[in-house]
């Protein structure tokens, strides 16, 4: 049996801080990206044949753009674009593959946010934007050919329903059968579990007038006590056998810390030409190997990501090893976390008075780890610092234990049996709601004050 007809939601189908999925399908090929936020490499783009195992296999950003939300990934007569907005404007850019080469980013010069492509019955195109507004594009889509004028108004929910915001985003649009069907994000985005949703409407023009659907909402959350909270901002998919999936984003119950997984639902087509989801249950993925990078090759995976910044300013891959310079400005080297409970381990060695550090991080006044120096191991947090361990001369091996946001910290020096560090973090509190954002606690290398070299690192996920 095919893997999309069997009767279950797979959830997550991307587990970490992967958000506002786009999904394009190049023949028996789909390609996906999420925002990236300030992160680099920017728009990393996931590959499957089957929708529900994917693999990072580019980027279209390679270099550091600033806040990167809400992309729309589109075909368009063989050329592929990437809509998105950063820096108070919308951006695109284009490849003749999926995978690449892709183009500088080329400023459109609008602003809004979250833009969705489509092609009038006459062959215009268009961006939606949020907040119900549209504008016409070029006829290469590299530029606007008119200003944006308001021609959506979206569904609302009940006044009595708890929520964060109305917040009219994510529009993405699916050409059906003579319809267009716009599927917007309404509801904020990671204030209360029942907060965000999905919702439809649909037209036989981009512009309306619009119909909203008698099955709204298409996606939410309705009670706390559900496994998957504030799910919302879908993109709709037609799988490989012809049966259609809605792709979306939700924080996993008590773990905002991870920030907004991937998660898809089939879809069904009523006999008047509205979509519903299928009503069928989750299930989880089994958990799977260790996660092992031995820095063997001469260029950092795509798992590695950096903020504010190119990691090969201060990180390279070198003789299956890490090298990190210490320097000033942007993040340390950082690497996604998907599991409530897991372990990060690698060897540490510095140089001089380097110390290298091994930490969760989730911004630059948010973060807490051990650090490896000529002193010894010490543990060390965004507001305080502590004590050395002495030993090791500069060398150590660190492994972090976060299980279920309680986290503790251990050490080895060489020859030496691994020892618990002497204090234990709360990280339950690490996360957008209390420090805004969107982001997530993330796994992290760096170096300050010289070299430090890493090698082997492992993520573990632990049985829940």
């Amino acid at each position: 049996m095919n893997r999309l007809q069997q009767p279950a939601l797979f959830a997550p189908i991307i587990g970490g801080n992967y958000a506002d999925p786009s999904v394009v399908r190049a023949g028996d090929d789909y390609y996906m990206t999420h925002s990236s936020y300030k992160l680099t490499p920017g728009l990393v783009i996931w590959h499957s044949r089957d929708l529900l195992h994917w693999t990072p296999v580019s980027a279209a950003l390679t270099d550091y753009l600033g806040d990167v939300w809400a992309p729309d990934f589109v075909e368009h007569e063989g050329t592929y674009y990437i809509y998105f907005p950063a820096n108070r404007s919308n951006w695109v850019v284009t490849a003749p593959h999926p995978t690449g080469p892709w183009s500088r980013p080329i400023d459109l010069g609008i602003k809004g946010i979250d833009p969705g492509h489509a092609v009038g019955p006459d062959g215009q195109r268009y961006l939606h934007l949020s907040g119900g507004y549209i504008v016409p594009l070029a006829a290469d889509g590299l530029s606007v050919a008119g200003e944006p004028r308001h021609v959506y108004d979206g569904w609302r929910y009940p006044d009595d329903w708890v929520v964060e915001a109305y917040s009219l985003e994510g529009p993405k649009v699916t050409y059906r059968d003579g319809y267009y069907y716009l599927t917007v994000a309404v509801g904020g985005t990671a204030g209360p579990p029942t907060s965000h949703m999905a919702v439809s409407s649909r037209s036989r023009t981009p512009w309306g007038p619009w119909e909203h659907s008698p099955y709204n909402p298409i996606v939410h959350t309705v009670s706390a006590e559900e496994r998957w909270w504030s799910k919302g901002h879908g993109s709709l998919v037609e799988g490989p056998d012809g049966r259609w999936w809605i792709v979306y984003h939700a924080y996993l119950n008590g773990f905002h810390t991870l920030g907004r997984h991937t998660l898809i639902e089939p879809i069904e087509w009523t006999e008047d030409g509205w979509f519903r989801t299928a009503g069928v249950e989750p299930i989880e993925r089994p958990i799977g190997p260790p996660f092992v990078d031995d820095f063997a090759g001469e260029t950092l995976g795509l798992h590695w990501q950096r903020e504010g910044g190119k990691r090969e300013e201060r990180f390279r891959a070198a003789d299956g090893a890490l090298v990190a310079e210490g320097g000033e400005g942007g993040s340390p080297l950082l690497y996604m976390p998907a599991h409530e409970r897991y372990e990060i381990e690698v060897d540490v060695e510095t140089e001089g008075e380097a110390e290298g550090r091994v930490l969760l991080y989730y911004n630059d006044a948010a973060y807490f780890g051990m650090g490896v120096s000529g002193s010894g191991v010490r543990h060390f947090r965004s507001f305080k610092n502590y004590a050395a361990v002495p030993g090791g001369g500069g060398k150590a091996s660190i492994r972090i234990r976060n299980d279920r946001h309680i986290v503790s910290f251990y050490y080895r020096f060489e020859g030496e049996p691994w020892r618990k560090y002497d204090k234990v973090i709360d990280a339950s509190g690490f996360h957008h709601n209390t420090f805004g954002g969107f982001l997530s606690l993330r796994a992290a290398l760096d170096a300050v004050d010289g070299r430090a070299t890493f090698r082997r690192f492992a993520y573990t996920a632990l049985d829940n």
